[in-house]
């Protein structure tokens, strides 16, 4: 479902970013997204898709977030390329 949000389409990607950044208290947000290396309105920004989370950046969103958000999550068009060591390894035939 798409939405628009500010004039920017809301494609609803990064709903899982946007549930867990809401769980964290008001007063914890910053110290997050501090630990990723970010700022809260980045993150924000992010969520709505006015803006893209760098590699860097999707690392430590999954580290901090102790993995409820992950990589894929982040970059669902092109984690596989980024990340190739995420993807599952091929099954040999018998």
């Amino acid at each position: 479902m798409l939405m628009l949000i500010n004039h920017t389409v809301y494609d609803g990607r990064m709903d899982k970013l946007k549930s867990f950044f809401a769980g964290i208290p008001r007063s914890d947000r910053d110290h997050f997204a501090a630990r990723c290396g970010t700022t809260a309105a980045f993150l924000r920004n992010v969520i709505y898709g006015q803006r893209k989370a760098g590699e860097k950046l999707c690392v430590a969103i999954e580290r901090e977030s102790g993995g409820v958000v992950t990589r894929r999550d982040l970059r669902p068009d092109d984690w596989h390329l980024i990340w190739p060591e995420l993807a599952e390894p091929m099954k040999e035939e018998a």
